[in-house]
Parts: structure tokens; C-alpha cells; sequence
């Protein structure tokens, strides 16, 4: 939690302060002039040339002090720094508050640090019997205080919009099978967004057959969800739409993955609870744009009644896909999304999200999404705000002479490469076949960022919310007027 204030209570046992990169305290008249001395004396024994980012000491028994050292950074470095914070302060097992001097030139600086604070502190024990129940806050003490939690209020309603993300990949696939995801995706019509849910019979009248296949195999039934967000003025022009891939567990159907690690399946709805927590971040900030959601949500499982390979379905664009295996579900279920958000709301552009292959995390790891596009503006854009925030994409090529790789004997398309290679890059073409109109689109493969069994600077291990500061940040910055 972020509080905002301008009172220092003298009885504080943490408390925190911004210096320089010589450990010079930085200036602020809310530090009582006694303390800056006390600081000061224990400063003289620290080496001039250590590396740390964070130096701690003891101011008394009572008292425990942290030293955050601002240098010319970046501003993913300086939530980077608020994030290590957390993790030193964690440690502090009965410590509820930590008050820190906002002693700052930068309002931004101090904005961009409690938020890295934030982002760090989430944990998902919702099922755990003993629960850690000490939620630790970081007030920022300040003369400024109500100008920075106005401020603030932008960068806390995109941290609402990564929480939900990694609320909804986190839970298990017994609890957020499709029909209660969709339950999840109206609560947030409290927040003014509009929320359209299509069920299978809606989904047989339109003609989704590609995506009605991926879930014919599972008990339960499958579904699209549109959200809508209306910010902007009627006449503002197109809306921007963003798509989202939500396999709520994928076994892989008849083509049966490996038993090894097949519980992180439940991980490959996280293009959609990207776009879910987008959406959730543009409400809560009221952002001035006219943008959509949309998410097909489906469960693969392998039963008499499931998709065969070798099965050809009729999809939603009247183009006919050949099966060759099941486990490349996503992008039929991409598909027929597509289609549709550029039928339907004809917008500005598409940019869709999915977990969609491992050959991404072979070429790219844990570091970069993977961009597809069929657009440079588009690609160049999501390329900038990614180095600005740390969340990086790599642009791959897509390109005719990949169709060969994809084109079936007996269909328009066949939904694997069977030749072998270029696994990402033939999935995505296979996904802009179903992009008609030469709408501005761009793929991001996002296998290798949804989740991290390892712990990174802005959280814990687990799913990370990938996708939603990109994007909340890209709209911000090139499409609100």
C-alpha cells in the first residue's frame, strides 16, 4: 500500500530518504534537522566507493534507516529501485510501515519509485490456510503530498490493471474455467465499461467454428467476451482494439502434451488477462480514447467429442483451416477473433496478445515478447515504450514466402508448419491470413513473459501482468488526445 502525507511521526522505526550518488542527503524541509545530523554522522562511515543501491543502518535500537542512492537513471530503473526496497523491507517480518522522505527535485521520481514499491508488493496466497497477513505500507512523506497522490493516481490504476492480470493467469483452472472467467469480466461493468458475452449458441450463429472447435472436447463451454471502453468523444474516431488469446487450460486435446509441467498450462490464458487488465487500467484512469477487449475463452481437453487432427473447420472469415494438431489451439481461437474486431468495430488498429508458441521462449527467453507486425509505425512504437518501461518486445519477420509452410492440400490454411523452424513466425502468419482488410495489426507472443518461475525486480515468481504497462503507456503516449 501507498499513503501520502505531509506529517513525520519522530516515533517511526523505519524510515527512508533519497541521497545522491556522492551520499549526500537531498534537501527537504520536512527532515528534522537533528536527524539529518544523526544520518549524516553514520554516512562518514560508509566507503565512498560502494556499489549499492540501498544502504541500511541502524539509527538506534529503535530506528532503522534505508538509503535509496538516486542516480541519472531511467525510469524502469527507478521503479527497479522501489521494487529492491520492498524486498529489503520484506524482511522485516513485523514491520507494518516504512515512512520516507520524498526529499526529491523530481515528483516523478518519487511517483515512479512507490509505484515500482507497489508493483512488487503483490502476492496471490488467496488459497493458502495461513496466510501472511502484514501488509507492509510505504508512506511518502511530503509538503507536496496531495499534488503527488494525484498524480500517483495514473500509475496506481495501471498497478490495479497488472493485479487483476496475475490474479486471473494465478488461479487455478478447476476455479477459472471459462464461465467463471466471464463472471469475473462483468464485474467490471461497475467501472463504466460495457461488456458483451457471447455464448455458444451466439458463437454457432456467427459462424466461429474455428474457435467453437478448440473447446468441444471440454465440459465447459466456451465464449467470447467483448469490453468496451468509451473515453473519448463520439466523433473521435476509430476505436483501438486489443485481442486476447484465454485457453483456460490447454492439455494440448488429442495431440496430448507431456504430463512434465502440464499444470503451468493454466498459464495459457495470459494474452487474455492482459487485455483484461488493460482495459480494467483505461476505466480506472478514465482515459480519453475509445478502445475494446476482446477475449476468446476456451478449455482444450481431450475427449470423445474433441477436435481430431486432421479435422478441417469452416472459420468465422469463411476461410477453412485444416487441424493437423490440436495443440496449436490458440491460434484457431485468434482466428475468429480477429475476424471479428475488424468487422465489427473497424479500428484504428489490432494488436493482439497469446501465450501461442515455446519456440518463442527458445529464441528470446524471459526477456523480450516477441512482435509481429504487418505494420512499422505500430511495431516502432510498441518498440520505444517497451525500452522505456523494461517491457521489451523483439520484432520477427513475417513474410509471403512463409505461406508455403502453411498452406494445406485439402484447406485454405493448415494451422502447423510441418516442414519444421520458424514456429513463431509461421503461427503468426497464420494469423495475419485473418486479418482481411490491411488493418494495422501487430502479434505479441508474450510464452516467455506471462509467468517466470524465478523472482524479477517488479515481482515474486509466478505470473507477472506482462503487457498491461506496455500498453497502458503506448495508448497514453501516441493515441489520447
Amino acid at each position: 500500500m501507498i499513503n501520502f502525507t505531509n506529517k513525520y511521526n519522530i516515533n517511526s522505526s523505519h524510515i527512508g530518504l533519497f541521497a545522491n550518488e556522492e551520499l549526500n542527503i537531498l534537501p527537504d524541509k520536512l527532515i528534522p534537522g537533528d536527524l539529518v545530523a544523526k544520518i549524516k554522522s553514520f554516512i562518514k562511515k560508509i566507503p565512498k566507493k560502494q556499489k549499492k543501491n540501498i544502504i541500511t543502518f541502524d539509527l538506534s535500537e529503535n530506528q532503522k534507516c534505508y538509503l535509496v542512492i538516486i542516480k541519472k537513471s531511467k525510469t524502469f530503473e527507478i521503479n527497479n529501485l522501489g521494487g529492491q526496497l520492498k524486498s529489503i523491507f520484506a524482511n522485516e517480518k513485523d514491520a507494518k510501515e516504512l515512512n520516507f522522505f520524498g526529499n526529491s527535485k523530481s515528483e516523478n521520481t518519487i511517483n515512479e519509485f512507490a509505484y515500482g514499491f507497489a508493483l512488487k508488493s503483490y502476492n496471490f496466497n488467496k488459497y493458502k490456510s495461513k496466510k501472511n497477513l502484514n501488509k507492509q505500507t510505504l508512506s511518502i512523506m511530503s509538503s507536496e503530498f496531495k499534488n503527488l497522490k494525484t498524480k500517483y493516481n495514473y500509475l496506481n490504476s495501471t498497478k490495479e490493471g497488472v493485479f487483476l492480470a496475475r490474479d486471473l493467469v494465478s488461479e487455478p483452472p478447476n476455479v477459472l474455467n471459462p464461465k467463471k472467467y466471464t463472471e469475473e469480466i462483468a464485474r467490471l461493468k461497475k467501472l463504466g465499461l460495457k461488456i458483451e458475452i457471447f455464448n455458444e449458441s451466439k458463437l454457432k450463429k456467427l459462424g466461429m467454428k474455428s474457435l467453437l472447435g478448440v473447446g468441444q472436447g471440454s465440459e465447459n463451454e466456451s465464449y467470447l467476451v467483448t469490453i468496451r471502453w468509451n473515453g473519448a468523444r463520439k466523433n473521435f474516431g476509430k476505436p483501438l482494439a486489443f485481442v486476447g488469446k484465454g485457453v483456460c487450460f490447454d492439455t494440448g486435446g488429442i495431440s496430448l502434451k507431456p504430463a512434465r509441467f502440464m499444470e503451468e498450462m493454466k498459464y495459457d490464458m495470459g494474452g487474455s488477462a492482459v487485455v483484461v487488465g488493460l482495459m480494467k487500467a483505461l476505466a480506472l484512469r478514465k482515459a480519453k480514447v475509445n478502445a475494446v477487449g476482446i477475449v476468446g475463452l476456451v478449455e482444450n481437453m481431450p475427449d470423445g467429442n474433441a477436435q481430431r487432427p486432421g479435422d478441417i473447420v469452416k472459420s468465422y472469415s469463411g476461410k477453412t483451416i485444416e487441424v493437423l494438431n490440436t495443440d496449436a489451439e490458440g491460434r484457431l481461437v485468434l482466428a475468429d477473433a480477429l475476424t471479428y474486431t475488424e468487422k465489427k468495430y473497424k479500428p484504428k488498429f489490432i494488436i493482439d496478445l497469446a501465450t501461442l508458441t515455446g519456440a518463442i521462449i527458445m529464441a528470446l527467453g524471459e526477456e523480450y515478447a516477441g512482435l509481429f507486425s504487418n505494420n512499422d509505425k505500430l511495431s516502432d512504437q510498441l518498440h520505444e515504450i517497451g525500452n522505456e518501461i523494461n517491457e521489451k518486445v523483439w520484432r520477427l519477420p513475417l513474410h509471403k514466402n512463409y505461406d508455403k509452410l502453411i498452406n494445406s492440400a485439402y484447406a485454405d490454411v493448415q494451422n502447423i508448419n510441418y516442414a519444421g523452424g520458424a514456429g513463431s513466425i509461421t503461427a503468426a502468419q497464420f494469423l495475419q491470413r485473418f486479418i482481411l482488410n490491411n488493418t494495422p495489426w501487430a502479434h505479441l507472443d508474450i510464452a516467455g513473459m506471462a509467468f517466470s518461475k524465478k523472482a524479477a525486480s517488479l515481482n515474486s515468481g509466478g505470473a507477472t501482468g506482462y503487457g498491461v504497462r506496455l500498453l497502458n503507456d503506448f495508448v497514453k503516449k501516441y493515441y489520447e488526445k
